[in-house]
């Protein structure tokens, strides 16, 4: 046996290294001269991140309110966070610190102001004269827990209810709490042994503001003599009460309980209701009383001068209405409508002409907050129609399972999606103009249109208008219309490979300049869709299947570039074919009784209308192989100018050119690297069990794992532990790397090979193993050749490595530009004839500049891996720079996007960092923590897309956009809608001459000589601890003097149109003395906190 001298051989692999380290490091030092000629414009202060705009419903709804004079909405939630509306385009989001609870909301009627009392019993008062509403006070109770909030009209004193029956009273202008207390024992006396329960009404007399009438949860109504300090009237009732309300003449009120029962009281007698009415209730005969019903939540009782009160109220409904949904009732006169909704109701409005409690109401409309809707009925019209809802609140209407964004589309694109989506709006509308119409729109700073598409869980995909930090609905596709559908819940298909959802959507690949649509469901099927203007009805629904699987011939082609691009041989049927519409599926099962050849979903074979918009160019499925179902698809791409479209999972890849219909390759991701495969893996029957992968939206691993972690549907919001991991290209076990999936997608007009003087059109694929291979396309000639020659496509082997899977690939030009792929423009499909004569003319637009390119001149590849990105010069595959993005994490997405002029590579990592880096040379630009992964919803959803946009979905129902680009950030606040504008607040109503002679009207009350220090005293210390709030000193003046009344309002009108004041120098004085002392205070509060503006992070 020879013997080897270790020694030598050390010498000789030393020798080896440092020759090659030498070669290649002059190589990098010449490709690195080369690099000299492209100048970086981009720097890090281009880049800031910062939060913009959200969309959607507000997650969780707790809370409701309405300034009817600035016509602003208001809705707060579980998560602390509020949501304010105006007029359709003006909306803002901002959220407590603490994430509590939001209980209740109270708006200072046309003061710019919010009071916001959350779970934590805390109290805050919002600033709403800034674009941005910020905190100005916050009051945190120490020793009782708050229930509800009353603040009336043009008032600054807040009176708060508790748990333990006590009220107390806060001036809203300080902040403090006033020494006066009405305290629960001194309200019920004797009237009852027990304690009457928490708060859960206070109300002044509308017309007499010295009265409160407070409501405890047992059953206990007191009408409590503000000046005298004690009870006028007592009102008591067997059954718990929900909520009150007032009629505007103040003689009576209306209590809604928990037995399904309204009673109305006169105020002067407090023995027994005046009238009790059971809405739903059936009348028994023998005059016995109705059966109980559920408890009405909420009652509102308004008036009208011409016709009978309105009564309205929330449940009620009686019990054995088992599966009704939850309904809203209206009773107006003898006539009661029952209005049902989709979800449960949270809270309602009703919206009415006047601010003063005291007029008539004159009620025209009711707002309906739902749990995952927000719902206006017209009162005025017969039937009481809905409005049209102008806020994109739909995002949600089914869970969205993906997401893609689009910057600076083609001009014409929005209008014509905005034309077909137009068709498909809903009827039977009120013709009556959206109610809420307050404040007013930002300066529209952005000339570039934005589109953004959701995928969803019932296979619908949304288009929206996502210009200049608005969004709109545009056009809503049903991608499921193309499958049969089981007829009952029982009669599942059994070849089902999700337990729901089976129609959901994964991946969306659109080519916004040809318009050609191409999805990826969860069933493993894939759907192209073409734009048309024109209807049309498809006879047969033009279909493909695919055997996608590992099944290797046991004697391998020695040669990579040998392996043929046809399907696997023994595939049962032929790929290459359209599938008859006569269903394979009848004969579905192999020789051994396994499933076998069968598709998960069945395609109808009855002619399709289809209306104007995407229709379907052709659908792919793929099949079950052996009694084990396809994989998940987990890359998808489309390119239109090739006609082609490919997709990959973790058995392998599949290309389809869809212009001919047929399948051009269908290889095993082993069979990709014929002889080069690094692992030399083994080829294996399907049969065998199989790990999952963890690439894609989920794992499917039938009958070997246990069913609870069968693949739960796309939607299902648990926090996935498998993205904790690192997924590393280090080889661990066979299986592991038998399971390697396509996880990128890219189609590109480059050198595919070392020795290529000229690009050509090819594919680049990336794999979960970090391995990048190349494709070459060869296609016919264009027109009438390109539907008869086929298209040649074969591996070139080109191997590219990199550590991690691979998540996105793009190319540059010698000038560092960005080579897109090659596209058609759009045009109309269905054309006259002398159309089509011209069209076959026509070669495909290719936009790359490569085609015009010398042959010294070079390409670059930009491929962005979860650990890393390196960019690779092209024909030499020389790797010019690298860069390590994370070592501890890995990245979700990454993207190459353009920003002023220049590109770059936007990274968000799992560890919650977005990172920009510069192109080519892979400088770092941007390192922001920003979030961290807390569910598979951010890590499916987040993209970045070009001029320093980015988005995810921060909760199921809402869409989070921020920005990295310092020039965005800096006109941020002139894109933002004003909340709060000058509108005058409505006259009074006219007491009338008899009225002020005898006294019958409203009587007035001077709040401030009953509750103010000098009478009250001070409130005790450990009751309740002021916290002064962050926001700012913009507009303080203005809110904090502005919630003192009438006075004050006429005082900011009149300083803000430069003018003096007159007769009221004195009372203003005083004013102005409290509002500078205030002044100071937040000034000093802004010194302290200026460098942390509330909105950065």
């Amino acid at each position: 046996m020879r013997k080897f001298n270790i020694r030598k051989v050390l010498d000789g692999l030393t020798a080896v290294s440092a020759v090659a380290s030498a070669s290649s490091a002059a190589q990098q030092q010449q490709a690195g001269n080369r690099e000299t000629e492209i100048q970086e414009t981009l720097q890090s202060e281009h880049f800031q991140l910062c939060k913009t705009v959200r969309h959607g419903f507000p997650y969780q709804p707790s809370a409701l309110a309405f300034d009817p004079v600035q016509k602003i909405l208001a809705i707060g939630t579980q998560t602390g966070a509020l949501r304010l509306f105006g007029r359709p385009g003006v909306e803002c989001y901002c959220q407590h610190d603490s994430g509590a609870a939001v209980i209740q909301l109270q708006f200072l009627i046309n003061e710019g102001a919010l009071v916001s009392a959350l779970a934590d019993d805390t109290l805050h008062l919002w600033n709403l004269r800034q674009k941005r509403p910020a905190i100005l006070h916050s009051l945190k109770f120490n020793r009782e827990r708050i229930t509800f909030c009353h603040l009336p009209f043009q008032s600054k004193w807040l009176y708060v209810g508790t748990e333990r029956g006590n009220i107390h009273i806060v001036n809203v202008e300080s902040f403090t709490l006033s020494g006066y207390v009405i305290m629960w024992n001194k309200a019920i006396e004797l009237s009852s042994k027990s304690h009457p329960g928490p708060v859960v009404h206070i109300s002044d007399n509308p017309m007499d503001e010295g009265k409160l009438l407070i409501g405890f949860e047992s059953g206990t109504v007191v009408l409590w003599d503000l000046k005298s300090k004690k009870a006028d009237y007592r009102y008591t009732h067997d059954e718990a009460i929900h909520s009150v309300a007032w009629h505007h003449e103040g003689k009576q009120f209306i209590c809604s309980h928990s037995d399904g029962t309204l009673t109305i009281w006169n105020v002067k007698s407090p023995t027994k209701p005046f009238q009790t009415i059971t809405p739903h209730g059936k009348q028994l005969k023998d005059g016995k009383k109705p059966e109980p019903c559920k408890p009405i939540l909420k009652v509102e009782y308004k008036t009208t001068r011409a016709g009978e009160p309105f009564i309205i109220l929330s449940g009620g409904l009686s019990y054995d209405t088992v599966g009704r949904r939850p309904c809203l009732t209206v009773m107006h006169g003898k006539s009661t409508a029952v209005l049902e909704m989709d979800y449960s109701i949270v809270d309602f409005l009703t919206l009415c002409e006047t601010p003063y409690p005291n007029d008539f109401q004159e009620p025209y409309a009711v707002v309906v907050l739902l749990e995952k809707d927000l719902v206006l009925i017209d009162l005025a019209q017969n039937g009481y129609p809905i409005f049209e809802n102008p806020y994109p609140l739909t995002i949600h209407e089914s869970p969205v399972t993906c997401c893609e964004y689009f910057a600076d589309c083609p001009v014409d694109l929005i209008p014509a999606l905005y034309s077909v989506g137009a068709r498909q709006k809903r009827q039977g509308y009120s013709k009556k103009e959206w109610p809420i119409s307050g404040g007013n729109w930002g300066v529209i700073t952005q000339s570039y249109s934005e589109i953004i598409i959701t995928g969803h869980a019932d296979g619908s995909i949304k288009f929206w208008d996502a210009s200049a930090i608005t969004l709109q609905v545009l056009y809503k596709l049903k991608t499921a219309k193309v499958f049969e559908k089981s007829r009952n819940k029982d009669e599942k298909p059994n070849t089902d490979i999700v337990d729901e959802d089976p129609y959901a959507i994964q991946i969306i690949s659109w080519c916004a300049e040809s318009r050609m649509l191409c999805i990826a469901g969860v069933s493993a099927h894939v759907i192209i869709y073409r734009f048309s203007k024109q209807e049309v009805t498809t006879e047969v629904i033009p279909m493909l299947e695919v055997r996608l699987l590992y099944e290797i011939n046991d004697v391998e082609t020695p040669d990579g570039e040998q392996v043929p691009p046809v399907p696997t041989p023994g595939t049962g049927s032929n790929p290459q074919s359209i599938v008859p519409q006569s269903h394979p599926s009848t004969s579905s099962s192999s020789s051994d009784g396994l499933r076998d050849n069968v598709p998960c979903l069945k395609v109808k074979n009855s002619p399709l209308k289809q209306s104007p918009g995407y229709q379907i160019e052709l659908v792919i499925q793929l099949v079950w192989v052996s009694g084990e179902p396809p994989q998940q698809i987990t890359s998808l791409a489309i390119n239109s100018a090739y006609g082609l479209v490919v997709f990959g999972n973790c058995n392998g890849i599949a290309m389809v050119d869809y212009l001919q219909k047929t399948v051009l390759l269908n290889l095993g991701t082993i069979e990709l690297y014929g002889s080069n495969d690094p692992y030399r893996r083994e080829p294996r029957s399907p049969r065998k069990t199989r790990q999952p992968s963890g690439a894609g939206l989920c794992d499917i691993n039938e009958g070997t794992v246990v069913p609870e972690d069968r693949c739960k549907s796309p939607t299902s919001d648990v926090k996935d532990n498998s993205f904790s991991r690192s997924r590393s290209s280090s080889v661990t076990s066979i299986d592991k790397e038998s399971r390697e999936a396509i996880s990128a997608l890219h189609f590109c007009e480059t050198f595919t090979r070392k020795a290529d003087t000229s690009p050509s059109p090819c594919l680049w694929v990336g794999t979960t193993l970090g391995t990048v291979l190349v494709i070459a396309l060869n296609l016919p000639p264009g027109g009438e050749q390109r539907l008869l020659q086929p298209v040649i496509v074969s591996p070139s082997g080109t191997i590219l490595r990199l550590k991690g899977a691979i998540l996105r690939m793009a190319f540059l030009d010698t000038t560092g530009s960005l080579v897109p792929p090659a596209h058609e423009t759009w045009r109309e499909h269905y054309e006259d004839k002398d159309e089509k004569e011209k069209a076959k003319k026509r070669r495909p637009v290719s936009v790359s500049p490569s085609s015009s390119q010398e042959i010294s001149e070079n390409q670059y590849a930009v491929i962005c891996s979860e650990k890393q990105a390196k960019v690779i010069s092209l024909p030499s595959q020389n790797c010019i720079y690298k860069q390590n993005i994370t070592e501890t994490s890995f990245v979700l997405r990454g993207d190459i996007v353009s920003l002023s002029n220049s590109i770059c590579l936007a990274c968000f990592c799992a560890n919650g960092h977005i990172m920009t880096f510069s192109l080519p040379s892979l400088r770092p630009l941007l390192d922001v923590y920003y979030l961290p992964l807390t569910n598979m919803r951010i890590a499916r959803t987040f993209c970045f897309t070009d001029n320093g946009q980015a988005l995810y979905l921060v909760s199921p129902t809402e869409i989070q956009r921020l920005t990295y680009s310092q020039e965005t950030c800096e006109n941020l606040q002139e894109m933002l809608g004003e909340l709060f504008t000058l509108v005058e607040t409505p006259e009074a109503p006219n007491r009338g001459f008899f009225k002020g002679l005898f006294g019958g009207g409203a009587q007035s009350l001077d709040r401030e000589e009953l509750f103010g220090e000098s009478a009250s005293g001070k409130a005790s210390r450990s009751l309740a601890q002021h916290i002064p709030g962050p926001g700012g000193i913009e507009g303080v003046k203005g809110a904090a003097s502005g919630v003192v009344g009438e006075l004050a309002r006429a005082r900011l009108a009149l300083d803000e149109r430069g003018q003096k004041l007159g007769e009221l120098e004195e009372k203003t004085a005083a004013m102005l003395y409290s509002a500078d002392s205030f002044s100071k205070h937040a000034h000093e509060m802004m010194l302290k906190y200026k460098d942390k503006k509330w909105y950065q992070f």
